[in-house]
């Protein structure tokens, strides 16, 4: 009997996870179950980006570039299955920028494994830059940890690596945060300080859920999201 009743249960749970999906993206400007599916923006690129081996289903939605979420059902199994994002190109030298700031404030589930974060660009996508804001369950970054700095409005626990075709630096906020603001432009001009990169050309700045896991169905959301570059 109590195996049935929690059949039952994880039925009815899996369901109205399903409906709940259903419905955001009915209601939505936009969605797409198409793993690399992209919707142009206000001058942003919003895209499900399901790029990693094993992946499960993973349904987009959009209301805008700064409004928008996925449901995804990614085994829990290790490496990363996507990263549904929304992005803005910046395009120009960060020695010619008086200010890149990013503003954030997100929805996200308590299991699973996958981390909130920017993922910014530069040269040509010869330098990564990724900003972990929160992360969830067995998750950690590329390469060696550096040191601990506070920039950019944050504290982060900073590491070096690489991923064999371009140098990443992953800064990890050593408290979660799922809403703030970001000032890309110190954080760019940290690393240069440091000797890792010169006046790189700054490229896309992305924002979203890299996600290794979320069997079940998670729900994930960006109820706000900005760049601002001058």
């Amino acid at each position: 009997m109590h195996n049935v009743v929690r059949t039952l249960l994880v039925s009815l749970t899996a369901a109205a996870a399903v409906a709940t999906t259903a419905s955001a993206a009915e209601a939505a400007a936009w969605s797409s179950s198409d793993k690399w599916a992209t919707w142009s923006n206000g001058g942003y690129t919003v895209r499900n980006d399901v790029w990693g081996s094993g992946a499960g289903p993973q349904t987009i939605w959009a209301n805008s570039y700064s409004n928008w979420g996925v449901w995804a059902d990614h085994p829990n199994t290790g490496g990363i299955k996507s990263y549904p994002h929304s992005a803005k190109n910046v395009g120009r030298t960060i020695g010619s920028l008086h200010q890149v700031s990013s503003t954030f404030t997100v929805t996200r589930p308590g299991s699973g494994a996958y981390e909130t974060a920017y993922d910014i660009w530069a040269n040509n996508n010869a330098y990564e830059i990724m900003l972990w804001v929160n992360k969830q369950g067995p998750v950690g970054p590329l390469g060696t940890k550096q040191t601990t700095v506070t920039v950019g409005g944050h504290t982060w626990d900073v590491y070096r690596g690489s991923n064999g075709s371009n140098e990443v630096f992953s800064f990890l906020r050593t408290s979660d945060a799922n809403t703030g603001t970001v000032d890309i432009l110190a954080v760019m001009n940290w690393i240069k300080s440091r000797g890792w990169f010169g006046d790189v050309t700054l490229g896309e700045v992305q924002f979203g859920f890299e996600i290794t896991s979320s069997a079940g169905g998670m729900n994930f959301a960006a109820n706000t999201y900005s760049v601002t570059a001058s």
